[in-house]
This record gives C-alpha cells, sequence and structure tokens, in this order.
C-alpha cells in the first residue's frame, strides 16, 4: 500500500484525463490525495475520477479551458467549494500545434496559439490558484515542463519551445514572490514519454534510432516516472525545494553525444 503522504490535501490537475496528467493524478489519488480531474472534455474527466473512485479514492472531475479565463477561475474556485481547500495544484496541461516549426518558417497565427495555450494558460492557472493555496496556509504548484526549456529543439518546434522556457522563468518568479505564503512552485521536465505524441514524431526504425541515441538511458520514458517526480514535488518531502527545474530525460539533457566520432 503506497505511504498516504497527501492524505487530507486537495489537488487539482490539469491535462489529467490522457498521459502524463492521468498518471499524476492517479498517483497523488494513490498517495492520499483527493484529486480534481481537470481538462477540456467534462465527459473524460468524469469517467477518469470515476475511475479512481472505484479504487477507492476521492476525486471529481471539473471541465476547463485554459484559453478562457473565467473557465480557470471556475475551476479553482468549484474545487475549493466541492472539497473545502486547496493544497497542490499540477499544472500539465499543454498540446502541440500543426505549423509550429522554426523561427523563420512559423506563422505568427501558430506562435500566438500555441503560446496562448502552454504559456498563458499555465499563468491563469498560476493566477487563479494562488488566492486559494494562499488562503489554505500554503501548498505546492508543479508545472510540466519540457527537456526542450534546457536545450534547442533538432526537431524545430520555435513556439512550443519558447512557452516551455517561458513556464521555468514562471516557476523561479512565483517561487520567490510567494514564498513567504508557504508557497513552493516547482517544474519537472520531462524528456520523450512513450505514448501517442512520440508515435507521431517517431515512425520507423532509422527515427527511434536517432532519438534513442542521445538518451543515455538508451528508451524513452514512462508516464510513470514523471509521476513520480510530480508526486515528490507536491509533497512534504520536497518541502525545502522551490524555483527548482527537475529533468526526467534519462539523462538527456546532461550528455555531450560523441558515438559513433
Amino acid at each position: 500500500m503506497p505511504e498516504r503522504i497527501l492524505e487530507g490535501r486537495v489537488c487539482v490537475v490539469t491535462g489529467a484525463t490522457r498521459g502524463i496528467g492521468r498518471a499524476a493524478a492517479a498517483r497523488l489519488a494513490a498517495a492520499g490525495g483527493t484529486v480534481v480531474i481537470a481538462a477540456r472534455d467534462g465527459g473524460a474527466c468524469e469517467e477518469v475520477a470515476a475511475e479512481l473512485r472505484a479504487g477507492g479514492a476521492s476525486a471529481s472531475g471539473i471541465p476547463v479551458d485554459l484559453t478562457d479565463e473565467a473557465s480557470v477561475a471556475g475551476l479553482y474556485a468549484a474545487a475549493v467549494a466541492e472539497h473545502g481547500r486547496l493544497d497542490v495544484c499540477v499544472d500539465n496541461a499543454g498540446a502541440l500545434f500543426e505549423g509550429d516549426a522554426g523561427p523563420a518558417e512559423t506563422p505568427l497565427d501558430v506562435w500566438r496559439r500555441v503560446i496562448e495555450v502552454n504559456l498563458t494558460g499555465t499563468f491563469a492557472c498560476v493566477r487563479h490558484q494562488l488566492p486559494h493555496l494562499i488562503a489554505s496556509g500554503g501548498g505546492s504548484i508543479v508545472i510540466v515542463s519540457g527537456m526542450v526549456a534546457l536545450l534547442g529543439s533538432a526537431t524545430p518546434q520555435v513556439a512550443y519551445d519558447a512557452a516551455k522556457a517561458g513556464q521555468l522563468a514562471l516557476t523561479r518568479d512565483v517561487a520567490v514572490a510567494h514564498a513567504r505564503d508557504g508557497i513552493r512552485c516547482n517544474a519537472v521536465a520531462p524528456g520523450p514519454i512513450e505514448g501517442p505524441m512520440i508515435e507521431s514524431i517517431v515512425r520507423d526504425e532509422a527515427a527511434l534510432a536517432a532519438r534513442l541515441e542521445h538518451i543515455p538511458g538508451g528508451r524513452f520514458g514512462r508516464v510513470e516516472e514523471v509521476a513520480e517526480a510530480i508526486l515528490y514535488l507536491s509533497g512534504p518531502g520536497s518541502s525545502w525545494t522551490t524555483g527548482a527545474v527537475l529533468p526526467v530525460d534519462g539523462g538527456a539533457t546532461v550528455a555531450y553525444n560523441t558515438r559513433g566520432s
């Protein structure tokens, strides 16, 4: 039985109906947290919440549109109205968009859309989390950024990379501004993770080999491995950690690749 380090804590996870968000929600629930599943699809939110409840967890689903500030504000207000407080916020929701390519090729409207969802959406979440976290006496914010925030991307996606890097600056600013409120803000920076996103990019054995060549761990990560990092940053074990970025990437961001030279 997992240690219930989040017993009595209310956790909101965005983008929680699939991938890293879904795994994080399940891990926080297993650690005793009351979990709010948030995503655009309200039906999917309730399906995931029902699945967690069937396993004995306390969970509910609330739909949210990160591009609509009223919707974001409503998410956190509803979570507090239903569960009484707010303690942990995992800001995971994000998206890739067609047309996001190199700096000279990406249209401005694509840039704006990518930034709106991935960076402005995260900021809107943080902005509306803070008053509730302060009212609860503090808490933890975990922003899910990405390895591309720390490295240049060999596959150009300039807007997405810039948004992920912006999330790290946001992490640091929130950590500094609200440390005296008892609020910690940290980020995880996952590398390539098994699942639909990487499958849409890596379509043959040559592409797979090229990707894996740059990962010292020799494989793609699993969503459960990122969820463990999120749990650590959400719980009491990281009580003296704020403003940090935790890469979960099999060593990719520290590898100077000279194989074959």
